[in-house]
């Protein structure tokens, strides 16, 4: 059993609170179920796991043709939420959502919503895709963007991959080319 609610600041984020069961010989937590998200078609899945050391920043991403859903499995980390989707109720909307292993929480990420996440220890992440990978759906945005401006409250500079220094200014991105 999972209670699915939206973030509160952008549309269609969902936070899925899951039911661990648990007894003297462990856990077990459900995380994922199709059926919990039924506004995505989920014939093509693909499942990934992502490690990070404590102070690394991945992001922001953003796809027109997958949506996200994350676990955490051991750590902390702080996800970056931008509403880019240039016909939301809260395009240009951010936020952050901490997600903790000890919390049995999922996130439901939807297309054109850019995400990323600051680790703030060392964590490993698990997430399902509903497409399978495909670098020409692969679009990133600074994650440090003042127009956009994402409250990562972060006392000091993350390490980014050279891809993600990379990314560019919202201002750069011509409006017709953002998610719908």
């Amino acid at each position: 059993m999972a209670i699915l609610t939206e973030s509160g600041l952008i549309h269609g984020v969902i936070n899925v609170q899951l039911q661990p069961y648990g007894d003297e010989r462990g856990r077990f937590t459900e995380f994922f179920r199709r059926e919990w998200f039924p506004q995505r078609d989920w014939r093509h899945v693909q499942s990934n796991r992502s490690d990070s050391r404590a102070g690394v920043l991945r992001g922001l991403h953003y796809h027109f043709n997958q949506v996200d859903y994350w676990y955490v499995i051991s750590g902390r980390l702080r996800v970056g939420l931008a509403d880019l989707r240039r016909s939301s109720p809260t395009f240009r909307c951010t936020e952050t959502i901490d997600l903790d292993a000890a919390e049995n929480r999922g996130l439901f990420i939807p297309v054109g919503v850019a995400h990323g996440f600051l680790a703030l220890t060392d964590v490993t992440l698990v997430y399902v895709v509903d497409n399978y990978y495909d670098g020409a759906d692969e679009h990133g945005l600074a994650w440090n963007d003042p127009e956009v401006a994402v409250p990562w409250r972060s006392e000091s500079l993350p390490t980014l991959s050279g891809r993600d220094q990379a990314n560019p200014l919202f201002r750069s991105i011509p409006p017709d080319t953002l998610p719908k």
